[in-house]
C-alpha cells in the first residue's frame, strides 16, 4: 500500500449561535473560576458535560451538541442567566480601580509589577501548578485583578504540567503525565502589533502564550515551538519540576531571563519585580542594570 497523508485536516466544532456568543468571551477570561453565578452557567449547558471536560469551559464549547446550543439560544431563562454573567463581566472589566489610586503616593500610581512564578494555581483544567505554590500564585493574580492592582504574571506553558496520581492493581501509587491540549484551554498566542506571535530567545526560544485572568494578564512561555530544531530544546517546558539539574537549570533561565524578554517583546514597561521563590532568580541579572525594584515572596508561612 502507498503511504496516503492527508492533503488537509479539520476540526469541526460546533457553531455559537448569536444569541449565546458571549459565552466564548466569557469563556476565555479565567474571571469564571472564582465566579458562581459564571461556573453555574456553563453547568446549566450540560452539567453532566462540564463534568467530564474537567471543568473547562473551551472544552466544553469545542464539543458540546449543537443541538444543545441551538436549545439554549431560544431559552428566556438561560439567555437571562447570560445576560446578567456577562454584563457583570464587562463591568468588573472597566471598573473603578479606586482602592488602588487611593493608597498608592504620585510616585507609585503609574508602577507596573511582573510577577514571576514557576507555577499558576488558576484552575484545575490548566495544569500548570503543583500545589501550595502555585496556588499562592493564582491567589496573587486574582485577588490583584479584584483590586485593581496593575500586575502581570509570568510564567512557563508546560505541556503535560505535573504528574497525576493513581493506584495501580497492586495498590501501589503511580504517576502518570497528561498531556495539555493548548488549543482547548483558555489561553491564546499573544501576537505584537502586527499580528505576529511574539518570540523571544535566550539559549533557545520561547513563545509567550496569553491568558486574561479577570484584569490582570497572564504569559506563559512555550518552547515546543517550529523555531527550535532540536526536541531537547522543545522539550524544555515539558514538565513541571520535571528531569534533571540541568533541565531545572534550564527552566530557571527561561523564566527569568526570557520572562523578562517577553516583556519588553510585549512592549510592557514594568517598573517592580516579584520573584515567587528563587525559581526565576536569572531575573536578576536582567534588571540589576535598570532603577526598577525587585522583591523575592518567601514560601508560604515563612
Amino acid at each position: 500500500m502507498p503511504d496516503v497523508r492527508p492533503i488537509h485536516s479539520f476540526s469541526v466544532v460546533p457553531l455559537l449561535p448569536p444569541p449565546v456568543e458571549a459565552l466564548r468571551e466569557i469563556a476565555y477570561n479565567l474571571y469564571w473560576c472564582w465566579t458562581n453565578d459564571a461556573i453555574e452557567l456553563f453547568r446549566r449547558l450540560d452539567r453532566d458535560l462540564w463534568e467530564t471536560c474537567g471543568h473547562n469551559p473551551v472544552l466544553m464549547l469545542g464539543v458540546i451538541e449543537q443541538e444543545k446550543l441551538e436549545a439554549a439560544a431560544v431559552n428566556d431563562a438561560f439567555l437571562d442567566h447570560l445576560r446578567r454573567v456577562n454584563e457583570r463581566l464587562d463591568s468588573y472589566m472597566a471598573g473603578d480601580t479606586a482602592w488602588y489610586r487611593r493608597v498608592v503616593d504620585e510616585q507609585t500610581k503609574n508602577c507596573t509589577i511582573a510577577y514571576f512564578s514557576a507555577e499558576f494555581g488558576l484552575t484545575e483544567c490548566l495544569s500548570i501548578f503543583a500545589g501550595g505554590l502555585g496556588i499562592l500564585a493564582g491567589d496573587y493574580l486574582k485577588s490583584a485583578s479584584d483590586l485593581g492592582v496593575p500586575l502581570v504574571g509570568v510564567g512557563l506553558l508546560y505541556q503535560q504540567g505535573y504528574f497525576r496520581q493513581y493506584l495501580n492493581q497492586s495498590g501501589w501509587q503511580q504517576e502518570g503525565y497528561e498531556d495539555n491540549d493548548f488549543h482547548n484551554l483558555p489561553l491564546s498566542v499573544a501576537l505584537d502589533s502586527t499580528g505576529t506571535p511574539v518570540v523571544v530567545q535566550v539559549q533557545y526560544c520561547g513563545r509567550p502564550v496569553f491568558a486574561q485572568v479577570g484584569r490582570v494578564p497572564l504569559y506563559l512561555l512555550d518552547t515546543n515551538i517550529d523555531a527550535n530544531a532540536l526536541q531537547e530544546d522543545r522539550d524544555v517546558t515539558d514538565q513541571l519540576y520535571g528531569g534533571d539539574h540541568e533541565m531545572r537549570i534550564k527552566q530557571e533561565i527561561l523564566l527569568g531571563i526570557g520572562g523578562y524578554r517577553a516583556l519588553e517583546a510585549l512592549d510592557i514597561q514594568a517598573t517592580v519585580f516579584l520573584m515567587n521563590e528563587g525559581h526565576s532568580a536569572f531575573l536578576a541579572d536582567s534588571v540589576a542594570s535598570s532603577n526598577c525594584g525587585i522583591f523575592h515572596s518567601p514560601k508560604p508561612g515563612h
